[in-house]
């Protein structure tokens, strides 16, 4: 993952493209913010959507995506059509991350939204509204006739996706998040469920707490992939290499490492190197 953030374009474009020629890279991510999180507050910062077709068109065989992409930023309707167009750039390489999106509370986070113009819902509304945009978003990449929609957050008449996209039934859906609430909307929309590495134990009671969730709807856990986002210490490659014999000791197959920039020469090289290939011997 490059977080595309206090970093020129050209950076990132050479780290994926470094990566798209290491066959135990599989996949590339991005994250979805709109101003810095972190570093400079007025540092440059790329739209993720837009970001990602472009690196889409520049790549050949990874897979790729946000993680995740805030549902709080875009309308699902629109949000789905931008998916769409982003599957056919790659040729059916989206992996669609989406989620309850960046905590308002937090004020570095905050600002993106009253600098944008975009209104601030409590946590309730999120959440409710995330489980509709899952729905509707799904909807609009498999039906075949335009529908409409009477939710309690979205509404739409006539809502019609075409084209669809290139991946059938649909991308895969992955939902990132760690909170109760999300996790029951994982449990029942998710392929793929991620969450922020830190004290594997939690994370393992977790990954338990959606394996409870499915079953209380029926739904096998094992349907479900589990991921994890480490971050990676260019300077401690053994404390990532652990981190990483953790995560995948607790059921987590799904490894997305989290590189900072500024990116180091042929860094998708090391992290095969010196991560992945020496994590197997």
């Amino acid at each position: 993952m490059t977080a595309p953030m206090q970093v020129d374009y050209r950076d990132i474009l050479r780290v994926w493209r470094e990566a798209d020629a290491i066959p135990e890279i599989e996949h590339a991510w991005l994250f979805d913010h709109l101003l810095p999180i972190v570093g400079d507050r007025n540092g440059p910062l790329y739209e993720g959507w837009t970001l990602l077709s472009a690196l889409a068109a520049q790549t050949r065989r990874v897979r790729l995506g946000l993680l995740v992409t805030s549902n709080r930023f875009r309308p699902p309707a629109v949000l789905a059509k931008i998916a769409t167009t982003v599957d056919i750039v790659s040729d059916g390489r989206l992996d669609f991350g989406i989620g309850v999106g960046s905590r308002p509370d937090i004020p570095s986070a905050r600002r993106e939204y009253e600098a944008h113009g975009l209104p601030y819902h409590d946590t309730a509304h999120a959440v409710g509204s995330l489980a509709e945009a899952c729905t509707v978003i799904r909807r609009l990449w498999t039906e075949s006739e335009p529908f409409d929609f009477r939710g309690t957050y979205i509404r739409l008449t006539e809502a019609f996706g075409n084209p669809k996209p290139v991946q059938r039934p649909h991308p895969p859906i992955l939902i990132g998040g760690r909170s109760s609430a999300t996790l029951c909307i994982a449990a029942e929309h998710a392929d793929i469920w991620n969450i922020p590495g830190g004290d594997i134990d939690d994370v393992v009671r977790r990954s338990a707490l959606l394996d409870r969730y499915c079953a209380e709807i029926g739904r096998d856990p094992a349907a479900i992939v589990r991921s994890i986002h480490l971050p990676v210490a260019y300077d401690r490659p053994d404390a990532t290499r652990v981190a990483i014999g953790e995560a995948i000791d607790a059921g987590f197959r799904h490894i997305i490492l989290g590189l900072s920039s500024p990116y180091p020469a042929e860094v998708a090289r090391w992290v095969a190197d010196e991560l992945i290939a020496r994590l197997s011997v």
